[in-house]
């Protein structure tokens, strides 16, 4: 048997003590020594959305790769290995295929053994996704309330809009050939004009002339 621990952290977390890398080696190397284990090796994902799937990660592609029979994951939290309940029950059913076990600390060990740790393990791998794309609507709304202010609270540049320093902060103004183009975009679909006809004389793919003018929409007074 052998025994790998997994962490990670997304950039925004790095400086955050309680979800530290250095934090989560210690709780992961702990945990083995309860057990009477050691840990082999520790995969430490940097940097890496937990929307992104775990076999999509650089470490947790290498470390899904490494397993065999009988051999043992040990991550702190739930969060750390899984923020979408789809990707956490694919990756728990291959494991038990493969008679791996997944030890997640803060749902106090194994949750592969029985039926009642799937079960809280499905529970909280979709609360976690819930709390994920409720972190992803207070950031867009931030940025729209930003943005209505005239300060651009980052992401891409709105097409339409240049971005420009105003002493320490960053503001949005018109950029006046962007705005021409779109308005040449609202009048061509107010004359019934498809999204695929407006971007064929604006340059633009259907999609983003779509986007542009959902946003536009949004904007108005």
């Amino acid at each position: 048997m052998r025994v790998f621990g997994y962490s990670r952290v997304s950039t925004s977390e790095q400086a955050d003590s309680g979800s530290s890398l250095a934090t989560q080696r210690q709780q992961i190397a702990g945990y083995a020594m309860i057990k009477g284990w050691s840990v082999d090796e520790h995969f430490v994902e940097e940097g890496v959305s937990g929307s992104t799937p775990l076999a999509d990660r650089p470490e947790g592609k290498r470390l899904l790769s490494m397993l065999g029979e009988g051999d043992v994951i040990v991550s702190a939290k739930l969060d750390r290995a899984f923020r979408s309940a789809a990707d956490a029950l694919t990756v728990l059913e291959e494991l038990k295929a493969q008679n791996v076990g997944l030890h997640l600390i803060d749902l106090g060990g194994d949750v592969t053994g029985n039926g009642i740790s799937k079960m809280v393990f499905t529970i909280l791998a979709a609360v976690a996704e819930g709390e994920r794309d409720r972190i992803r609507e207070r950031i867009h709304d931030a940025r729209r309330h930003l943005a209505s202010q005239g300060v651009f609270g980052g992401g891409r540049r709105p097409f339409g809009s240049n971005v420009v320093m105003d002493g320490k902060i960053r503001r949005i103004v018109p950029n006046e050939a962007e705005m021409a183009v779109i308005e040449q975009m609202k009048a061509m679909r107010r004359d019934g004009a498809t999204y695929r006809a407006i971007g064929a004389v604006t340059g633009h793919q259907p999609t983003s002339v779509q986007r542009i003018l959902e946003r536009m929409k949004r904007s108005a007074p």
